[in-house]
């Protein structure tokens, strides 16, 4: 069984479901003309505005709270903020007296953000995974990186949907989708998937619901929701941001990472969310490779840089082929030298992927639920399928949960299958693949396709897979952010740039110097569907 199975989701189209509702939904909608230009704007402008006096937090989150009132529960229904923080206005309120008083509390403050519903915040939302398993139940402290966001200043503004279990749950599952929240649309087609497991973050931020979110990745959850919505998405280095307080699937991949509407709010989100966390071991290694991020997006990002573009990571689409050719053109232009390679080993390490999720799942499971919900109903895998069992037609209308049945039923992390699995996972991926390829031929990044065009939504078959450039940078634990490229029969396509461990400013400077000189992203227009021939 493929990978991709259970971590992200691919390429293809499948077969439609609920076109006509969201026709009729699309119709209903507000103009997406009538977008606030401040609400589409980006940290630095909306801070500058704050700093002029010509908007305050309060009124941005007043703002941002209306469009999703407008265009995430009504109009387009959008479905991508699956819980509200009832504190946000109070918070924003405090942030603004703050900033009267002289003290700025970071780069975010007063900047309204959403996080994905599987991080923990100790506040009046559940952290729930989308599951109803843990529909109400309060984390009891705040993850490690929103103690890092509030600090910056940022506002919590409320939380997003995910694929149920960040898509660790069923062999057929429908990205998008979980108990808890039911199912995002992709602003871009409503009728379309936007991918996932951030499927939430990515469909707000692209739809302009908050300045930015935070999503999460084992493999591709956070730059394949964010290829097929249209936006920035970074997956950092595993360890350079903490895991604490996330609900898990594998430590040995999962990561958070900021997913916005430009590579400079991804740079200082990403910024504002590292530092060492004495509860997450892996945090240690970060120290001393913390570059300056704001320092890194710079026009000339691309000028002399050697780029490796990973052949064998096309083909899935021509389509998607032919854009991304057409902006491999741009990278020449602004001076970065081309090298076709092929990312060695990429299929050694397909079925030990898996291998490693299942056995990770299930004790790093419990212990998030004993370290931050231990009065949660559920303690255990096994009370997650129990509980799905018991309540199947709420929770598995649609799919079943065969990924948490096969976890269950692993061994512990002292397991031969479990420990030569991660080495042979650590050897393909990075020493025999990403690092090999880089050192032998002198390489400052690879870049690809990241993924295909959003598929429509499909109940009956579930997720539709194909080519993604996802897994090489998950599996290895290295750093990729993808950027809109262009549209491909009027929907979104992304390039990806992946490099080696702690190489997130080298990336950033070229992803922000190839954004600034294609400026490919745009706004959604919430069609009902779209013309695939066109």
């Amino acid at each position: 069984m493929d990978r991709r199975d259970f971590v992200r989701i691919g390429v293809a189209a499948g077969a439609a479901v609920g076109a006509s509702s969201a026709s009729a939904a699309a119709t209903a909608a507000p103009k997406a003309a009538a977008l606030d230009n401040l609400l589409e704007a980006g940290v630095r402008e909306q801070d500058a505005a704050m700093a002029a006096g010509k908007t305050s937090s309060h009124k941005l989150v007043t703002r941002y709270l209306a469009r999703i009132a407008a265009f995430d529960k009504a109009g387009p229904k959008l479905n991508s903020v699956i819980e509200l923080n009832p504190d946000a206005l109070a918070i924003a309120r405090e942030r603004d007296r703050e900033r009267s008083a002289g003290k700025l509390r970071g780069p975010l403050h007063g900047i309204p953000v959403l996080l994905k519903d599987n991080i923990a915040t100790g506040d009046k939302m559940s952290t729930s995974a989308g599951s109803l398993a843990l529909d109400g139940v309060r984390a009891t402290r705040d993850a490690f990186i929103v103690e890092r966001l509030r600090e910056a200043g940022a506002v919590i503004i409320g939380k997003t949907n995910l694929s149920e279990w960040a898509n660790m749950r069923s062999t057929h599952s429908v990205s998008g989708w979980s108990g808890r929240g039911g199912q995002t649309r992709n602003p871009h087609a409503l009728d379309r998937n936007t991918s996932g497991s951030s499927s939430g973050s990515g469909a707000a931020i692209a739809a302009s619901l908050a300045t930015l979110a935070v999503g999460t990745e084992t493999d591709g959850s956070i730059v394949s929701p964010s290829s097929s919505c249209g936006i920035v998405g970074l997956k950092p280095t595993l360890g350079l941001v903490s895991r604490s307080g996330i609900i898990p699937i594998a430590h040995s991949q999962d990561t958070a990472g900021p997913m916005t509407r430009s590579v400079a709010d991804a740079a200082l989100m990403l910024a504002a969310m590292t530092g060492v966390d004495s509860d997450d071991a892996v945090t240690k290694e970060s120290q001393g490779k913390v570059a300056d991020y704001a320092a890194a997006l710079r026009l000339d990002g691309l000028r002399g840089k050697r780029i490796g573009v990973a052949r064998n990571f096309f083909g899935g689409s021509t389509a998607i082929d032919a854009i991304v050719e057409q902006e491999l053109a741009v990278l020449r232009e602004q001076g970065a030298i081309l090298v076709d390679v092929k990312v060695p080993n990429t299929d050694k390490y397909n079925e030990s992927e898996v291998e490693v999720l299942l056995h990770e799942f299930k004790p790093d499971l419990a212990a998030y639920l004993a370290g931050y919900a231990p009065h949660a109903p559920i303690k255990n895998m096994a009370d997650v399928i129990a509980f799905n069992e018991k309540n199947a037609a709420r929770e598995m209308p649609y799919f079943g949960q065969e990924h948490l049945i096969a976890s269950e039923k692993k061994e512990g992390l002292e397991a031969k299958a479990y420990r030569e699995a991660l080495a042979n996972n650590h050897r393909y991926s990075r020493e025999e693949g990403i690092d090999k390829i880089m050192r032998e031929e002198k390489l400052d990044a690879l870049v690809a396709p990241t993924g295909g065009l959003a598929w429509l939504t499909d109940y009956i078959n579930g997720d539709h897979y194909g080519m993604s450039f996802s897994s090489p940078a998950a599996v290895a634990g290295y750093p990729h952010i993808t950027v809109p490229a262009g549209f491909a029969r009027g929907l979104p396509v992304g390039i990806s740039f992946v490099g080696g461990a702690y190489g997130e400013a080298t990336l950033i400077g070229m992803a922000y110097a190839y954004e600034q000189a294609s400026k490919r992203r745009r706004a959604p227009a919430f069609p009902g569907s779209v013309n695939i021939k066109a």
